[in-house]
């Protein structure tokens, strides 16, 4: 059976009782914390940064997995690499120079990640998938929790999977946006190795078993 990877989202914790809903991860059977890093430029809105990750660091004891969604990435990837991150992805959209970018988080044995919007084409990867180690497809449009999931995201999974095969590369497949406990077996399906899940698990009545649910224990 595969192992899917659970990410919960930060995003969708009570920030009034953050240490409470890290806690309430580390003693779940989710993988890791996803962090929604946004600067209000490259995407409309504004989440955390620095301070509110230092203290999430502390805590948590699974690893961290930080999605840039913020213009010129590259000021910023030594210190998330020297704060504990171990995953970190940077947006197609926002990278001139990508290959680069990728070779500089890769030098601090941090994951590399390239994060795709819905309208971008997975042929837009094919110069660039070799060097990554994680594909982080967004199956909303980047900006806000809990949008509804677009339905082409199956598509786009499928040949980004189609190309990892082709290659022969061990490069993982994240989905983040409108994933829930109803669309992760076809997500799995279609080729997806970690699912972030932001309101499906923080907005739960139970936030251990929606994370069951969503890793197809229950």
């Amino acid at each position: 059976m595969k192992n899917t990877l659970i990410a919960p989202s930060m995003l969708s914790a009570d920030f009034s009782n953050l240490k409470r809903d890290i806690e309430m991860i580390n003693s779940s059977n989710a993988d890791l914390f996803h962090l929604d890093i946004m600067d209000g430029v490259f995407v409309p809105n504004i989440s955390y940064g620095f301070p509110v990750i230092k203290s999430i660091a502390k805590y948590a004891q699974k690893p961290l997995d930080a999605h840039l969604m913020i213009v010129n990435p590259d000021r910023y990837i030594e210190e998330f690499c020297k704060i504990g991150v171990e995953y970190l992805s940077v947006h197609i959209e926002a990278c001139t120079h990508l290959h680069r970018t990728l070779q500089n988080i890769s030098s601090f044995g941090v994951k590399a990640g390239v994060a795709i919007n819905p309208h971008t084409s997975v042929s837009s990867l094919e110069e660039i998938i070799d060097f990554a180690h994680f594909i982080l497809v967004m199956s909303v449009n980047p900006g806000f929790g809990g949008q509804s999931f677009i339905e082409t995201s199956y598509r786009k999974i499928d040949q980004i999977k189609e190309l990892i095969t082709k290659r022969g590369l061990s490069v993982l497949i994240e989905v983040d946006g409108g994933v829930n406990k109803e669309n992760a077996p076809l997500l799995i399906d279609s080729g997806a190795d970690i699912l972030v899940a932001g309101n499906s698990v923080f907005g739960s009545n139970d936030p251990l078993v929606a994370i069951n649910q969503l890793k197809g224990y229950i």
